[in-house]
């Protein structure tokens, strides 16, 4: 029979192209992983996986096994979820993935209060990329993600929490009349500084009003919002930044901030969880209080903006 160990094993040298990599995350030696995948191979009379000099790749069988695997074990996980759910809200394990653009201004608030509320959960951070996250709570890696909506998977459920409107950010040396708004025309006339490409914010803001056509559109390989309001405070252009950034970002630099003419632009923070994950009570409960801890962030904006 096939064991949730073995198929534990093989979903890790799958996703890691390594055993020793594989080995290192899941805690056991190398040799013992790899006889686990031999016994594997053998039980189903099929080559897993090309072995090479450093490196390991998917057979045509090893790819589609592995996507049931993934699901499989996907599946178990949420079998001991379902256990874990005596009434008690929010305990035990929980892998949380926030993008970069949300992750340091939402945190600070969120994570003491969580840790007052909920003493019993056990919350695992995860901060990167959208693509990578939906990768890893598909494949069962994460439970929850804190990201921008929408998300188009059918596997997946999302819930609503706030909209996030984008600002301008300028240099000082550019600063325009208090109540003047800002436009598209306003960005199109400098250089628009962007994140690096596989970021969502920074598609989002391409799509503002056609910036895909902007010529003058600049990326340099920058991944965090911060670096790139440290370049506009220096006059190296403009950028579009988020609303719940500025209490922390104007902290950090000289900039002049500016609301844009409605419709404002703004992207959607949500939750998303796979819809076979039994903790959909529990992912709405943290909801509330996400909302409730980025409320009052959200309010101290008008503060920083004429």
């Amino acid at each position: 029979m096939i064991s949730l160990k073995q198929l534990k094993y093989f979903d890790a040298v799958a996703r890691c192209g390594h055993f020793g990599k594989a080995a290192e995350q899941c805690a056991v030696t190398q040799p013992a992983l790899s006889m686990q995948i031999q016994e594997l191979e053998k039980f189903l009379e099929v080559q897993l996986f090309e072995r090479g000099r450093g490196s390991v790749m998917l057979t045509s069988s090893g790819r589609s096994i592995a996507l049931r695997a993934a699901r499989i074990l996907s599946e178990a996980r949420d079998i001991v979820d379902l256990a874990r759910q005596d009434g008690k809200s929010l305990s035990g394990p929980l892998g949380l993935g926030v993008i970069p653009s949300v992750a340091p201004y939402v945190l600070p608030r969120l994570l003491p209060s969580i840790r007052h509320t909920y003493p019993d959960l056990d919350l695992r951070l995860r901060e990167t990329q959208t693509q990578f996250l939906l990768r890893e709570l598909l494949d069962g890696s994460l439970d929850l993600l804190l990201l921008a909506l929408p998300v188009d998977d059918p596997a997946i459920e999302t819930l609503r929490l706030f909209d996030d409107r984008f600002l301008l950010a300028m240099p000082q040396s550019k600063r325009i009349s208090n109540h003047v708004r800002a436009t598209p025309d306003m960005v199109e006339s400098d250089k628009l500084l962007l994140l690096e490409e596989g970021h969502c914010f920074r598609d989002q803001a391409l799509t503002f009003c056609g910036l895909r056509q902007v010529e003058n559109a600049a990326t340099f390989g920058v991944s965090s919002l911060s670096t790139l309001l440290e370049m506009v405070t220096n006059g190296f252009g403009m950028t579009l930044i988020p609303e719940i950034s500025v209490g922390v970002e104007t902290k950090r630099g000289n900039f002049h901030l500016m609301r844009f003419e409605d419709p404002e632009p703004k992207r959607v923070i949500g939750l998303a969880w796979r819809k076979s994950s039994p903790r959909k009570r529990d992912f709405i409960e943290l909801g509330e209080v996400i909302t409730a801890s980025t409320k009052q962030l959200r309010k101290q904006v008008a503060a920083h903006i004429e």
